[in-house]
Order: structure tokens, then C-alpha cells, then sequence
């Protein structure tokens, strides 16, 4: 009952609305910050690998390894991925555009800066990440999906029955 009730009512799909856009301002005015202030990702990555030492580790060990072995070389490639994936989301949720696909990149962030051993605001973010994901459609019936989505799968539509009459 409450799944429907997420996915189809119009009350609900108002609610989300403000979810989406105050996550979408947060993920806006974060990447925003990033990509005007010099944005330098190896203090961050560095402090996240000396959270996995001790008796009781923010960081786990896996994690770690692969900050250490794959991020930290790659450093500037993850700045880069931060800066415009927080941007890019961010810009999505507050337009309802992609919205599902907003939804889930914002809350891989947020359990990638989880699992570095960083809290702020992320857990409230994910708590209601999940309302827009569990949603589907509905979180982005007052934004850009609303028209979006459906030229989108009648283009689909029309390419795939393309195909088929081809062979």
C-alpha cells in the first residue's frame, strides 16, 4: 500500500518534489563549491585511509585498500568525478530530469563518503534518496520527466519496431 502509494499518488509526487530539489540544491551548491574552490581530493582520501587503523576503524579495510590502491593514483580522475557528478546530479534532481538515474548516482556518493568514515549530512540524505528511488516515476512528475520520459520511450519504441521489421 505505501509502494503505491510513493509511486502513483499526485500528493506524494508534490512531497518528493521538495525532497528532490533540497537534495538537488545540496548536491548543486556542494559541486559548485568544488569546482570554484580548488577542489583537492588527496587530503580527503588520505584522512579516509587513516581512519581504517585501530581498535575500532571508521574506514573498513577493503575500502581502504581500494582508496589507497586505486583512488589515490587516480586522484585527479576522482576530483574530476566528484566535482561534475555532484553538479550533474544536483542540476537533474532540481529540473526532475533523469530523475531515478540523479537519484541513484547521489546516493552512490553518498555511501562512497560513508564508507571514507564521513558522516554530515549524508545519512539524511540517503534516507530520503531512498523515498525517490523506491518512487520511481512518480519522484519526477513535476519536473522534466513528466515530458521527457515519455518522447524518450516512444523513440525507443519506434527504433526497436525499426529493428524487427528489418529481419
Amino acid at each position: 500500500m505505501i509502494n503505491q502509494m510513493l509511486r502513483n499518488n499526485k500528493v506524494v509526487a508534490a512531497i518528493l518534489t521538495v525532497f528532490r530539489v533540497y537534495l538537488g540544491y545540496a548536491w548543486l551548491t556542494s559541486g559548485i563549491g568544488k569546482l570554484t574552490g580548488g577542489f583537492e581530493i588527496n587530503g580527503f582520501l588520505n584522512g579516509a585511509i587513516s581512519k581504517a587503523d585501530g581498535a575500532h576503524p571508521a574506514v573498513q579495510g577493503w575500502w581502504a585498500v581500494f582508496l589507497e590502491q586505486f583512488a589515490l593514483p587516480n586522484h585527479e580522475l576522482f576530483a574530476f568525478l566528484v566535482m561534475w557528478g555532484e553538479v550533474i546530479a544536483g542540476t537533474a534532481l532540481i529540473l526532475g530530469l533523469f530523475t531515478n538515474l540523479a537519484a541513484f548516482s547521489g546516493i552512490l556518493m553518498n555511501f562512497a563518503f560513508l564508507f571514507s568514515g564521513t558522516t554530515s549530512t549524508n545519512p539524511q540524505m540517503v534516507l530520503l534518496t531512498i523515498f525517490l528511488l523506491v518512487a520511481g516515476t512518480n519522484a519526477g512528475r513535476y519536473g522534466l520527466d513528466r515530458w521527457v520520459l515519455p518522447l524518450l520511450q516512444k523513440h525507443t519504441l519506434s527504433v526497436h519496431k525499426k529493428r524487427l521489421m528489418l529481419q
